[in-house]
């Protein structure tokens, strides 16, 4: 169940994390932060690279340092930005790989929230491991 209480303390754990970005080229600092089903949150930032593809997006890394951990199950991922800026496609793949109704809250750097929607609503249509050949 989703409470109040997780909402909050998501975004402000994707506030924190925010400050750890290493965003030199956009000046565009993101902060993540996921809420696994069994309750720990893990949070990742933006981190590019002279060599511009090889960066990666802050969903990404709290969901590939969950999955390291061995987690599988997400319940929400909060994303902060200065003005409320939505997952990439990419970010939205990958959450969609562990649960369609993870919900994602997307906030501003004040922490208002902007929109609070699930995977499956930002990518209809998702790639999933049931389309691949058995």
């Amino acid at each position: 169940m989703w409470t109040d209480e997780q909402r909050r303390k998501l975004i402000q754990a994707a506030q924190e994390a925010r400050r750890w970005a290493y965003v030199p080229y956009s000046k565009y600092p993101v902060g993540a932060a996921l809420l696994s089903a069994s309750g720990k949150i893990y949070d990742g930032v933006n981190v590019e690279n002279a060599a511009y593809p090889t960066g990666i997006c802050a969903e990404r890394v709290a969901v590939f340092k969950a999955v390291s951990e061995g987690e599988r199950e997400f319940i929400a991922i909060a994303v902060v930005t200065d003005n409320g800026g939505s997952p990439c496609g990419s970010c939205r793949q990958v959450i969609s790989e562990f649960g369609l109704e993870t919900i994602v809250v997307i906030a501003d750097a004040r922490g208002q929230v902007v929109l609070e929607t699930s995977i499956s609503d930002l990518l209809p249509g998702a790639f999933r491991p049931e389309h691949l050949p058995r």
